[in-house]
């Protein structure tokens, strides 16, 4: 069982995630509505694992889900985030993977496609 943060700017995605990994045995420890939460919630509870939305507004004073997943990994370079996407973000999926994301969910999620993931990520 693994310890995650789920990062959307849609609360309902937010409880989707959520129930999704509960039913495959996994705690979600924390949650976050923007960039600039998730960072400071990162740096509190020190998941295993991030689920990140690719495409949340960048406001002022709020990061993006790249850009989060940036610094994040600047404050551990080992976090492993998952990028959450819709069909059509290749080009930000592709970017994100470069910048350090473990890998990508495709909305809508379940649970096979959560499990296939994590499945391949060590934790």
């Amino acid at each position: 069982m693994a310890r995650i943060m789920v990062v959307d700017d849609i609360s309902i995605m937010r409880f989707t995630i959520k129930d999704r990994l509960q039913k495959i045995g996994h705690e979600v420890v924390a949650e976050a509505s923007n960039g600039y939460s998730a960072i400071e919630q990162y740096k509190i509870y020190k998941p295993d694992l991030v689920t990140m939305d690719i495409t949340m507004p960048a406001e002022q004073g709020v990061k993006n889900g790249i850009e989060a997943l940036v610094e994040i990994r600047k404050i551990d370079s080992n976090a492993k985030i998952i990028m959450v996407t819709s069909h059509g973000e290749e080009k930000l999926v592709i970017e994100a993977i470069s910048k350090g994301a473990k890998g990508y969910i495709l909305k809508p999620v379940n649970e096979e496609k959560l499990k296939s993931v994590f499945d391949k990520i060590k934790f």
